[in-house]
């Protein structure tokens, strides 16, 4: 029976029990970074690694009344050498994920898809969701991709749909309903992404996608709104009550994310999916509520055991492009070879 998740709340209800996620916080040495590592550590949410300058750590940890021990902290003094270090942690098993802290994303992106960072897994597209808490929304929603693939086409669409329906159903979700966006309702070939949402619910009904119920192309008022779906006279299981929303682009996805917590008042946890754990990948304008929900919603995601995780070698994967940045490549997020 699908759980009935309503707000970010329900997240921490689900982790209650979990034992800590040991978290590498790369370039911890931000107030609001900080403060958001204290708070869920008293929470007994994480068990935290610090990187970065370590008397920098301390001295900003110490403003803010919290006491860090030089232990969990490991050095490093370029961002740089930071990303490095986390994701060279994560590849080997020390820590159980990532949280981007006073970093610029492209240069932790480019650590986490480094070929030696061995985080990539074969065969797997790396994608963003958001979660989002929605005061207006009688259910949470998954917004993706707003922050990582730029203009996917078909296929990795259908890639990053299928993370996004990993993720709803490890969260509980027994079988999500995802609505592909486009401007209309109605498949008209000179709209792209009306002819690509057609086929990506052809796909999900023919196993091609699984693991949800798929329908598109569907304005955004007519795949959150019953009252709008029916005036316009559609018949979609999804039509009304999505738990996913895929957006044609990261153009359209970020705004449309963007728009809903600075207008709508909705909290945003955000992640990177798709590597072998997943990645909080947190904005310097988060509040303290959405990077405490983006680490339960790693802690949900997270593998059992770092022994278990997957380990890529370097032939699997293609060599890290030049100039990658964040948001990333097609081919950085799905590299040919190997795959």
């Amino acid at each position: 029976m699908t759980r009935m998740l309503e707000t970010l709340d329900d997240l921490f209800a689900l982790v209650e029990d979990a034992p800590p996620l040991r978290v590498g916080v790369v370039c911890a040495e931000q107030v609001a970074v900080l403060e958001t590592v204290r708070d869920a550590k008293a929470r007994g949410l994480i068990e935290p690694l610090l990187i970065g300058d370590p008397d920098a750590i301390v001295d900003t940890g110490r403003k803010i009344g919290f006491d860090i021990d030089p232990d969990a902290v490991a050095a490093a003094w370029s961002e740089e050498q930071a990303a490095a270090t986390g994701a060279g942690l994560l590849g080997g098993g020390g820590v159980d994920t990532l949280m981007k802290g006073l970093v610029h994303t492209d240069v932790f992106m480019k650590a986490l898809l480094s070929k030696s960072a061995n985080l990539r897994v074969p065969g797997r597209r790396v994608s963003h969701v958001f979660i989002a808490d929605i005061p207006a929304y009688p259910r949470l929603l998954a917004i993706t991709d707003a922050a990582v693939n730029i203009a996917p086409d078909l296929m990795g669409k259908a890639q990053i749909l299928q993370n996004a329906i990993d993720v709803m159903r490890l969260i509980g979700v027994d079988r999500p309903k995802a609505a592909v966006l486009s401007a209309v309702e109605t498949v008209n070939v000179l709209i792209e992404s009306t002819t690509d949402a057609a086929a990506l619910a052809i796909m999900a009904k023919r196993g091609q996608i699984k693991g949800a119920d798929v329908d598109g192309p569907l304005a955004f008022d007519n795949a959150v709104s019953i009252k709008a779906a029916e005036v316009k006279g559609i018949a979609s299981p999804v039509a009304g009550v999505a738990d996913i929303v895929l957006t044609p682009d990261l153009v359209s996805g970020n705004i449309l994310a963007k728009n809903l917590e600075y207008l709508a008042g909705a909290t945003l946890a955000g992640l990177v999916v798709g590597l072998k754990a997943p990645i909080v990948l947190s904005s310097r304008a988060d509040p303290p509520p959405a990077r405490l929900a983006a680490l339960a919603l790693a802690r949900l995601l997270a593998p059992p055991k770092p022994e278990d995780h997957y380990q890529a070698t370097p032939a699997d994967l293609d060599d890290e492009p030049l100039g990658c940045c964040a948001p990333m490549p097609e081919e950085a997020c799905f590299p040919e070879e190997g795959v």
